[in-house]
């Protein structure tokens, strides 16, 4: 199909087309790697640093101060709140970023948010929460939002020309490079932000504190800041735990780090714990998480359940402890654990005058006097001008008093009226300033009384510019106007701390061993190595106990939960565990596979349980050849949360029972032959080695074996001597007839 005309003529006029070679195209062209960084990295850093993360002297950054200036034009200082999306939209004429930044800036900035100890924002919907990363703001479309009181301290000077102004991005309207603060705001409310090479972490401080200590710069230079500023404060209160040696450092320095920690309280009634408040650095969920993870790591024990019970009211994080359970040993533990202690790292990078400088609290305050003092002599200034320009029109009215006549005369017999003013210029001797201000007045207004009560304020006037200019060649005086001013600021705005002091914190050396709950269970082993543990106060109301088919059920123990288990294997290893460690069940399930729990290896059975209260007492091992070891069970005990402990017993000869005893006892040592030999295990020595290959104890012809042992039972044998041997090794007795029949009783 032939190409239409127009389709080639566009090729031919296109500089791209296949048959136009373009210099240089597709080949590579070295540069200086420096030249590109200056050239294309060095504006972005540079942006990022001067126009966005870094907070300037008035502690806000670009964007913070953009939306609440909006707001200001927008008369939300006074009445009552409008819609979010609004704001936001009115806010990009000086911002140009997408609605979703500005209306994350204003969420911070907002009351609701509970973001900031002193919020510019007033808020009316859902704002979300800072402490949960859950609990989502509403879109701007449902929200509300107005200027807080406090922002009187922001704008309430900013017509007075105590701050520059520059066109915004579009050159279409003026906003201002800052705003005239009457506090230090850049220390009262917490600042992050990342920049380019470098970032910016400020902590929040109470008002009050903040305004005192500013003071006490003012009248004496070398005042110690520690002395009025006790601490950091947070919006989320907690406790922050004094270290005088690390917040001089933050003071002197800007840099160092606060300990924060959670508050809670302990419900007796419910046996639980309340957290209400958290560090600044972490949120409910990220506690919840971490919580959960150390529960499945087997590193907490001590509680049945947690959940987020946050509400209206505030934040409430509930832990439901076991019983037994001490709340502030627990918590403690916690606290060494978990982000409900964290430590909030300070960097306090500012932009002062356009560049950004790392300073201590008493180099930022003393940097805020200096602006502040900048902005009240601007003031005064503009106030000073003001007056004295209307003093001097009141001056030339003051000689139209001579002759209110002369000057009606004058007007009338002008013909142009554009003669009005140079006549009056030359019948009075006044400026055309001046005659300007007397041609304007209004006809009802020429009249002696008018112009007598505007001749009474000249002297007002004068005594105001005398004063104005007394105060603006006196450092000290414009000083005393800053004080008063932070006083009223104090007075005004000071909530109290939120976040308490705490003195002498030791730290404790809290383990992560648990602290188990202590109550009576009842332990089930079957021979295929199944355990069930079933609280005692609960077996009354249990059945028959479920079993694999063909497994046995060995004889019941019956210990404390905080008994310790020690599992003998086959393949001579003992395997430490708890009797916390396996859940509380009931007698309809199999309960817990013990290899799979403490993972043995392959083909690894249990052949004895040992239930310790404490490292006392001995292990009894019989061996086939005959042997007899008696172990104090000290051997077992280690320094360190070891698990798994080799060599448990001697490899020499099987294995054919263990057991373990609190104290010496009468033993019946049984063999393949029949015969039984009662031993007293206090006439063995014990050993602290392991796998000792133990004493020759009963002995065997070379076709026969010992085949078990057990405690001996009183009455078990009718003539008791007849197995007791004075000397071991020893061959033992036959049962007699009166002895099996026993037997059968037993």
């Amino acid at each position: 199909m032939p190409k239409r005309k127009k389709d080639i003529e566009t090729k031919n006029n296109n500089p791209l087309a296949d048959n136009v070679h373009i210099k240089g195209a597709g080949s590579v062209q070295d540069e200086i790697i420096t030249d590109t960084l200056k050239s294309n990295y060095m504006p972005y850093a540079m942006s990022v640093i001067l126009s966005r993360a870094i907070p300037e002297i008035d502690g806000l950054k670009p964007s913070h101060r953009k939306l609440l200036y909006t707001m200001y034009t927008m008369g939300l200082l006074q009445g009552g709140t409008i819609k979010s999306a609004n704001i936001v939209g009115r806010t990009m004429q000086l911002n140009p970023h997408g609605d979703a930044a500005i209306y994350d800036t204003m969420v911070r900035l907002s009351r609701g948010n509970e973001a900031l100890l002193y919020p510019f924002v007033e808020s009316k919907g859902n704002f979300g929460k800072a402490y949960s990363k859950n609990m989502m703001y509403a879109a701007s479309r449902y929200t509300e939002a107005k200027l807080a009181p406090i922002c009187h301290e922001l704008f309430d000077d900013i017509k007075s020309d105590t701050v520059d102004f520059v066109d915004n991005y579009d050159n279409t309207m003026k906003e201002p490079t800052l705003l005239p603060v009457t506090f230090p705001s850049i220390l009262c409310n917490v600042t992050t932000g990342i920049a380019v090479g470098m970032a910016s972490s400020i902590a929040s401080f109470n008002l009050k504190e903040i305004c005192d200590t500013t003071t006490a710069l003012m009248k004496n230079p070398d005042h110690i800041v520690s002395d009025t500023l006790i601490a950091p404060d947070f919006v989320g209160g907690g406790y922050v735990i004094y270290d005088k040696d690390e917040l001089d450092k933050i003071y002197n320095t800007g840099r160092g780090s606060v300990k924060v920690r959670a508050k809670y309280t302990y419900d007796k009634k419910y046996n639980c714990i309340d957290i209400t408040q958290i560090p600044p650095t972490t949120t409910s969920e990220a506690v919840i998480d971490k919580v959960i993870e150390l529960v499945k790591a087997n590193k907490i024990k001590e509680i049945s359940d947690i959940r987020d019970e946050t509400d209206l009211s505030g934040l409430k994080i509930t832990i439901d402890l076991k019983r037994g359970i001490n709340p502030d040993t627990f918590m403690a533990k916690l606290y060494k654990m978990t982000p409900l202690q964290d430590s909030f790292s300070c960097n306090f990078n500012v932009l002062i005058k356009g560049r950004p400088m790392v300073l201590g609290v008493k180099s930022i305050l003393l940097e805020w006097i200096d602006f502040r003092l900048e902005c009240i002599r601007r003031r005064i200034n503009f106030n000073l001008d003001k007056k004295r320009k209307q003093l001097h029109l009141l001056k030339g009215l003051s000689k139209i008093l001579l002759d209110i006549d002369k000057a009606i005369k004058i007007v009338r017999e002008t013909e142009s009226e554009a003669e009005v003013v140079p006549n009056l210029m030359i019948g009075f001797g006044i400026d055309e300033t001046q005659a300007e201000y007397v041609a304007e007045i209004k006809l009802r207004h020429l009249n002696r009384e008018y112009i007598l009560k505007r001749i009474k304020d000249i002297e007002q006037l004068e005594s105001d510019i005398a004063e104005l200019e007394d105060i603006l060649s006196s450092k000290n005086k414009m000083k005393k106007i800053i004080i008063k001013e932070l006083d009223d600021v104090a007075k005004k705005y000071d909530t109290g701390r939120k976040s308490e002091v705490l003195y002498d914190v030791q730290e404790e050396d809290v383990s992560e061993t648990v602290e188990i709950s202590d109550y009576p269970v009842t332990l089930f082993l079957s021979e295929q190595g199944y355990l069930k543990k079933i609280k005692t106060a609960n077996l009354r109301m249990s059945g028959e106990q479920k079993l694999k088919e063909g497994d046995k059920m060995l004889p019941e123990i019956e210990c404390s939960n905080k008994n310790e288990l020690l599992f003998f294997t086959n393949k001579r290893q003992v395997y430490k565990s708890k009797a916390d460690d396996f859940s509380d069940t009931k007698a309809s399930v199999l309960g817990d596979y013990v290899p799979s729990k403490l993972e043995m290896g392959e083909d690894e059975q249990v052949v004895y349980m040992a239930v310790l209260s404490e490292y006392s007492g001995y292990m009894i091992f019989l061996f086939e050849n005959g042997k007899l070891a008696k172990v104090d069970i000290s051997a077992y005990a280690t320094k360190t949360n070891r698990k798994k402990l080799i060599n448990a017993y001697s490899e020499k000869s099987p294995l054919v029972q263990a057991i373990y005893i609190k104290e010496d006892t009468d033993i019946v040592i049984c063999s393949s032959s029949g015969r039984r030999l009662l031993v007293n295990t206090a006439g063995i020595l014990p050993k602290t080695t392991k796998d000792t290959q133990g004493i020759s104890a009963m002995k065997l012809k070379k076709t026969h074996k010992v085949t078990s042992l057990h405690l001996y039972k009183q009455g078990e044998f009718e003539k008791e001597w007849r197995f007791r041997a004075k000397n071991l090794p020893a061959t033992g007795a036959l049962l007699s007839e009166n002895d099996i029949a026993e037997q059968i009783t037993f």
